[in-house]
């Protein structure tokens, strides 16, 4: 974990790239405590000691599927397998869990340092509180995503590749036919790949989707500034952040920082996952 000072910083966006219906905007001056946040989303071997530890099942297990991106399965399990009509690149995979990212038959061989995935918020919510942690308020997620750079679209600045330099795991090509592996990976990568940012947080751009705390909201607080905001009460969907190796910029470009969707606390993919946070 590395501690973070707080204090205020500008969150949210009116970029003409994103979403206003997202509720990436208004930006807004928020103030926040000092905390501490993982550097890394939490790993694959992260969360099988957690499992052995506790017994812990989660939900894509007690469901008896998740879903999966349909380029990255086999013949025999993406025929028939049920589908979203607005996002048919998803498949309904019996058998897909934490420990079977692409169902039965696959494994997490080579992919120990990876984020697990197949991950509710529940499940999220589970390990961190094993780890003596708890999931980051979205206003701390952002804070720290942007690594101490002021509206800037990347943790690292306006521009997606600086110099042709892949700075984040997204896909690159055609979605969803063609994804060319530019910046080296066709699924997720090491949570450690590329360069971190200013705070020293690695792929808060891409790679995988990262579950916060708060309850979904596009309405933000007129209070300046609001002091450590944790989002309504009570809600149907939790807010999650950063993009996945997935987004791309013709139908999800929400790699930027400031870029937010959300998903019911249920809710198990192949492309999210989840790091920790404690307050100082």
């Amino acid at each position: 974990m590395v501690m973070l000072p707080g204090g205020e910083f500008l969150m949210g966006t009116d970029d003409s790239e994103g979403f206003p219906g997202d509720g990436e905007g208004p930006i807004r001056r928020v103030r926040l405590k000092p905390f501490l946040i993982d550097t890394c989303a939490v790993t694959n071997d992260a969360f099988a000691r957690f499992v052995a530890d506790t017994g812990h099942v989660t939900e894509a297990e007690r469901f008896g599927w998740s879903y999966v991106f349909a380029g990255f399965l086999p013949a025999t399990l993406r025929r028939g397998a049920p589908r979203p009509e607005r996002t048919p690149w998803w498949c309904g995979v019996s058998g897909a869990a934490w420990n079977r990212p692409e169902g039965p038959g696959s494994t997490l061989e080579g992919r120990g340092d990876h984020p697990v995935v197949h991950v509710s918020w529940n499940d999220a919510a589970a390990y961190a509180a094993w780890a003596g942690k708890r999931l980051p308020s979205e206003a701390e997620w952002e804070y720290a995503a942007r690594g101490g750079l002021e509206q800037k679209r990347y943790p690292w600045g306006d521009e997606l590749d600086p110099d042709g330099i892949h700075r984040c795991n997204i896909w690159r090509g055609t979605f969803p036919t063609k994804n060319t592996a530019a910046d080296g990976f066709r699924g997720t990568a090491p949570v450690d790949a590329f360069e971190p940012n200013g705070y020293g947080l690695y792929n808060t751009s891409g790679n995988v989707w990262e579950w916060c705390a708060d309850w979904w909201t596009t309405n933000h607080p007129a209070q300046h500034p609001p002091n450590d905001p944790a989002g309504p009460a009570t809600g149907t969907a939790k807010v999650i952040r950063g993009g996945s190796h997935l987004c791309h910029r013709s139908y999800c470009n929400r790699y930027r920082v400031a870029a937010r969707t959300a998903n019911t606390p249920d809710s198990t993919s192949g492309h999210a996952g989840f790091r920790c946070a404690r307050s100082a």
